[in-house]
């Protein structure tokens, strides 16, 4: 296994050579950082609620506040990125995030959860736009897909050995197991704080004229609608994944828990092995025809996530669902290649913060609309949430067609890297 793990990372860091320096220093805090947040995420509601007998209710309030106030600060925090620069946003918003984990062991009532979600909740929404931001600026336009997607591997290594470090530790009859995972997760955003202090701060200069904050950015139609595109693919695949197809795979396919943990480790592994590689194949090739493709990858999963609820038998529900999470690792992969270089491509100078955060918006919204809406339906009839899902997915990925026209001619495709 330690020899396998070896030859993975060094294929990913051959496959992401040629990033700058700056890259590679903020990749690896951001590392240390998903320890904490992969430690501390999956545990929170158990915490409230088994810990500190805040009721289900009020925990999910909690969860519910946090993504709220993401969402507004966000969107306040791209146009600080602007003004400001993004390191300093970034910084700004570990911060205030480290701040609100530290005091979570201080929890005792369901009003403290509350406030604390809540500045947990913005300080993360700061923090990420503020590292989308920094990441588009460090790295050159045609070396963006290639940043994007080895973010998206740092995170899933970090978020997945958090998990089950974390798991280990946490036991609800030792409440002293949590404070240790709340403080620990404070000390890793200071620890990607620290990190920071060696990438450069990239602020960039405001061209004269450019006015209008969030205004310019919505009369940007290409990008409105790229916008409420990712917005579908949000709510109608990548939200689904984590909130309802655990709860249908154990209640309609009859699988274990242990069974939907391994499926997880399998979708993530896909993506640490495959993130970048599949980013370099997508060099020189168009945007939407491959956002159409990962609509199509998308709806495959969710049909193969149906027919393993239909009576197949637990064992051969596990294989089924299986195929599902790595066709389903494989749209992400494309998702993550495309999405977010061509947000920052699309940018014009002044206003990568506002665009990113605008972009940012609508992911916390799909998370958001997705399990919200997908629950009532999962709750009525099972089955048709999947036939649903897979709709939007498609329909999504013909829209994203459509609207390859109205992207600028030069961004229509991932630019090739130069060697």
């Amino acid at each position: 296994m330690i020899e396998e793990t070896a030859v993975t990372l060094a294929t990913v860091v051959s496959l992401s050579r040629g990033l700058p320096r700056a890259v590679w220093i903020l990749q690896a805090g951001l590392v240390f950082n998903a320890l904490g947040n992969g430690a501390a995420a999956p545990f929170t509601v158990i915490y409230l609620h088994e810990v500190r007998g805040i009721s289900l209710g009020a925990a999910g309030l909690a969860a519910a506040t946090s993504s709220l106030a993401a969402l507004c600060a966000g969107l306040a925090a791209g146009a600080i990125a602007d003004r400001t620069g993004p390191r300093a946003t970034l910084l700004g918003g570990l911060a205030v995030a480290a701040v609100a984990f530290a005091c979570y062991p201080l929890i005792r009532t369901a009003w403290d959860a509350l406030a604390l979600a809540a500045v947990a909740g913005a300080g993360g929404g700061a923090w990420l736009t503020g590292q989308a931001s920094l990441l588009a600026a460090i790295t050159p336009p045609d070396r963006r897909a290639a940043a994007f997607a080895q973010q998206r591997v740092a995170a899933n290594v970090g978020l997945g050995l958090g998990g089950f470090a974390a798991g280990s530790v946490v036991n609800t009859a030792h409440p002293g197991t949590f404070t240790l995972l709340y403080v620990g997760n404070a000390l890793t955003f200071a620890v990607y704080g620290a990190f920071l202090l060696f990438v450069p701060s990239a602020r960039r200069s405001r061209r004269p004229g450019e006015t209008g904050g969030y205004r310019a950015v919505l009369r940007d139609h290409a990008f409105v609608r790229l916008a409420l595109l990712n917005l579908a693919f949000v709510a109608g695949a990548i939200s689904l994944l984590n909130s309802l197809a655990p709860a249908y795979a154990k209640s309609e396919a009859g699988v274990t828990e242990r069974t939907i943990g391994l499926l997880f480790l399998l979708n993530t592994v896909f993506i640490v092995v495959f993130q970048i590689p599949i980013a370099r194949l997508q060099e020189g090739r168009r945007r939407m025809r491959a956002l159409a493709s990962m609509a199509a990858l998308f709806a495959m999963s969710w049909l193969l996530v149906l027919f393993a609820g239909v009576g197949t038998g637990a064992r051969a529900a596990a294989v089924v669902l299986a195929v599902a999470f790595v066709v389903f690792g494989a749209a992400e992969c494309v998702y993550d290649a495309v999405v977010g270089p061509l947000v920052a491509d699309l940018a014009p100078e002044g206003r990568t913060g506002r665009y990113l955060a605008v972009s940012g918006f609508s992911w916390q919204l799909g998370f958001i609309a997705g399990p919200g809406l997908g629950g009532f339906v999962l709750g009525a009839r099972p089955s048709l949430l999947w036939l649903l899902a897979a709709t939007v997915c498609l329909a999504a990925g013909g829209q994203a067609r459509a609207l390859e026209r109205r992207i600028p001619a030069q961004h229509r495709t991932t630019p090739q890297a130069r060697r």
